[in-house]
């Protein structure tokens, strides 16, 4: 999965987002977030899934969906709350 913020602060936000989310879930990470990351790139594996948290110039440079982009795309969808 891959997610893309607008701020190194929102990247991160939407990785603890999912971590928290999934936690609740009882899914528990491999990797955790660190509220200090400055990196723009967050990665959370989750052992068969990795979630990409960019800040979007980040992931423009990195470009994964062009790594990927033989791949077969499935969108997600947020549950309703």
């Amino acid at each position: 999965m891959i997610a893309s913020g607008n701020s190194l602060r929102q990247a991160t936000s939407i990785a603890q987002a999912i971590q928290e989310d999934l936690e609740i879930r009882k899914i528990k990470s491999l990797s955790k977030v660190s509220p200090n990351d400055e990196s723009g790139w967050i990665a959370l594996d989750y052992a068969s899934v990795i979630a990409h948290a960019f800040y979007k110039p980040v992931r423009e440079f990195y470009s994964l969906e062009g790594l990927w982009s033989d791949a077969k795309r499935v969108r997600v969808i947020a549950p309703k709350r």
